[in-house]
């Protein structure tokens, strides 16, 4: 199966690690990780992991690995699952 392309606005350095609502159609992620030597973006994969019920290896960052914008691929979910498993509204 496919990716599916979900975007994300991640603010790092957040109190605790949470998905806190949407931002446009992106999924916006408080991380309690800095953003330094990708201690986010390792924080990110395996935050979103556990919240999907999938392995880490199936989430790949494809685009933003810098920046607060990312384009996640996920792998094994159909995309209205996505937002369900995380809290969201479809």
């Amino acid at each position: 199966m496919p990716g599916v392309l979900v975007h994300v606005r991640v603010i790092p350095r957040a109190r605790r690690t949470e998905v806190s609502g949407r931002r446009g159609d992106a999924i916006v992620v408080r991380l309690a990780a800095p953003p330094v030597d990708g201690a986010a973006n390792d924080a990110l994969i395996a935050f979103l992991a556990e919240r999907l019920g999938i392995g880490q290896r199936q989430i790949t960052i494809v685009r933003g690995a810098t920046a607060r914008d990312k384009t996640i691929a996920i792998e094994g979910l159909a995309p209205g699952e996505i937002p369900r498993r995380l809290g969201l509204a479809g």
